[in-house]
């Protein structure tokens, strides 16, 4: 079994524990990738506002990015070990339960980017 670092726990409790990262993760999850564009679009924050969520979330362990010429697209990390794991899976169960999140999910209908990969 792995040894979970105390520090890497209370950065991923802290990380779960703000509402607009709880959003972003629910974006994200069954393996889709977003440009931020479409996640500031769905949530409708400022973009410094998101960018300094998902800075927070690619810290943590949570999510990566993919530069894509002026854009970045994220993505949920691949999981680090079994804590990691059961974390992401309980959330993504919960997630449908929450009806805030079940709309970012509506909303999100196909997202901004067309089919060149052009962001809005």
């Amino acid at each position: 079994m792995i040894k979970v670092k105390v520090h890497s726990v209370d950065q991923l409790f802290r990380a779960f524990s703000d509402r607009t990262r709880l959003r972003i993760l629910s974006l994200l999850r069954d393996g889709r990738e977003l440009c931020v564009c479409d996640i500031i679009r769905v949530i409708g924050a400022p973009q410094a506002k998101i960018s300094r969520h998902l800075a927070y979330l690619r810290k943590s362990g949570l999510v990566v990015g993919r530069k894509d010429g002026l854009w970045v697209h994220y993505r949920l990390a691949p999981v680090k070990n079994v804590f990691h794991g059961k974390l992401v899976e309980c959330l993504q169960c919960c997630f449908n339960d929450v009806p805030e999140l079940r709309t970012d999910q509506a909303r999100l209908g196909s997202g901004c980017c067309d089919t060149s990969g052009e962001c809005c």
